[in-house]
């Protein structure tokens, strides 16, 4: 599990989120809880996305801050490994 730090800023029209030590990782939601589960699903997808493309996670950032914040708070990743085998009909491949 990797804890990673995230922030959230209150707007009048809703909340803004963001993992300040995982580049590319924000959105929006209306209150609290609906960004909190946006920011974690963006997380996951960002996380898998750097894996598929054979690059490392960007290492936690106990340090990271933003002065700007009106919340900040750990934000968890936790990736589990599965391998599939998938048979192949003999003929089916060229």
């Amino acid at each position: 599990m990797l804890t990673y730090k995230a922030m959230y800023k209150f707007l009048d029209e809703g909340v803004h989120g963001e993992v300040l030590d995982f580049p590319g990782v924000i959105t929006w939601g209306a209150d609290l809880e609906e960004t909190r589960r946006l920011l974690a699903s963006a997380l996951l997808d960002m996380a898998e996305t750097y894996l598929l493309h054979g690059e490392p996670l960007p290492q936690p950032d106990l340090n990271a801050t933003d002065s700007d914040a009106d919340l900040e708070e750990p934000i968890y990743l936790l990736l589990t490994a599965a391998t599939r085998v998938t048979l192949v009909p003999q003929g089916a491949v060229p």
